[in-house]
């Protein structure tokens, strides 16, 4: 069974038409399947619209918000309520184009693969927007060593035992392919048409995103590296920082006891060190140190109270084969 999840805020003019698409696609597939529409807040008509297609539609599901809580939100709550064993997320503006599903799926069954997401290879969006674009994703496959061209592109496949793991808040969308790395999934990426909007504007411009992105970006590069062993990260700074105090002041000891040598208990006295900025420099560098260290130390009891409190394990699994009889 295929689940399609749609999130939708503001779309009325653009989901009867979607929705006639997807339905001429899914069918010509053969295979069951059902529409999750997740109004996230809508203030326009779109629930009446929606409400309208579940009645006329027994495939359409619809999930209503009770306010705007964002696309991660609808995202996780579409993840949550579909009963497929392949999920399929796309847009509800109309740029997404069903009639990329079926490349989709057979990406997904044919390569082994756990999540196949769109790539828009000719964008239909301004130079800004397509620029910042190509920049981010340039910069997080750096970052995570996970090579994808296009993670705007909400049109992507899951395997539903990979997109059920995940744990989505925030505005951890745009990291998808990143997040089920994180369980272990295999990413693949597959060319998929771009349109352009059929009616409406974007609800979100690519400049003001920018900042978000990147402390995103900051969070998945932690989940991805050191989420499991915290003490990894601080402890490394914790260490390093201790050595350049302990380096700082030993340096400064040694040379008031090379004036001592070399110049009696006069120079030994007459070389200060109390009132220099390195001193201060020292301590400082152990104190942040230590400080460090405890961070680690904290971190790796919180980890290991995440996992034993929620009955997380610390490993997932592909397949099991054999031993059956």
């Amino acid at each position: 069974m295929l689940s399609i999840v749609i999130p939708v805020y503001n779309e009325s003019p653009n989901l009867e038409p979607l929705h006639h698409e997807l339905c001429a696609t899914l069918n010509a597939l053969g295979k069951p399947y059902e529409i999750l529409f997740v109004d996230d807040g809508s203030t326009d008509d779109s629930f009446t619209v929606l409400k309208d297609l579940s009645a006329a539609d027994p495939h359409v599901r619809v999930i209503r918000f009770r306010r705007n809580f964002g696309q991660t939100a609808a995202f996780a709550a579409g993840f949550d309520y579909a009963r497929g064993e392949i999920i399929i997320t796309m847009d509800a503006d109309g740029q997404n184009d069903p009639a990329d599903i079926p490349a989709l799926l057979e990406k997904l069954e044919s390569g082994d693969y756990d999540v196949v997401t769109g790539w828009r290879v000719e964008r239909k969006e301004g130079f800004a927007r397509r620029f910042l674009s190509k920049v981010a994703n340039r910069l997080i496959s750096n970052s995570t060593q996970i090579t994808v061209h296009d993670r705007g592109c909400s049109l992507k496949a899951f395997r539903s035992e990979v997109a059920k793991q995940m744990r989505l808040y925030g505005q951890l969308h745009r990291f998808l392919p990143e997040l089920a790395a994180i369980v272990g999934a295999r990413v693949a990426e597959v060319p998929v048409n771009d349109r352009a909007r059929r009616a409406g504007k974007s609800k979100y411009g690519a400049i003001s995103r920018t900042p978000r992105v990147l402390l995103d970006l900051l969070t998945v590069f932690f989940m991805l590296t050191f989420f499991t062993s915290p003490m990894r990260l601080f402890g490394g700074m914790g260490l390093i920082s201790t050595a350049l105090g302990l380096f700082t002041g030993g340096y400064l000891t040694l040379a008031k006891l090379y004036h001592g040598l070399a110049g009696g208990w006069a120079g030994f006295r007459a070389y200060e060190i109390g009132n220099r900025p390195m001193l201060l420099l020292a301590v400082l560098l152990v104190i942040v140190g230590i400080q460090f260290l405890m961070m680690g130390l904290i971190g790796e009891m919180l980890v290991r109270v995440y996992h034993e409190s929620q009955n997380k394990p610390i490993y997932t699994v592909r397949e099991v084969i054999g031993g059956q009889g």
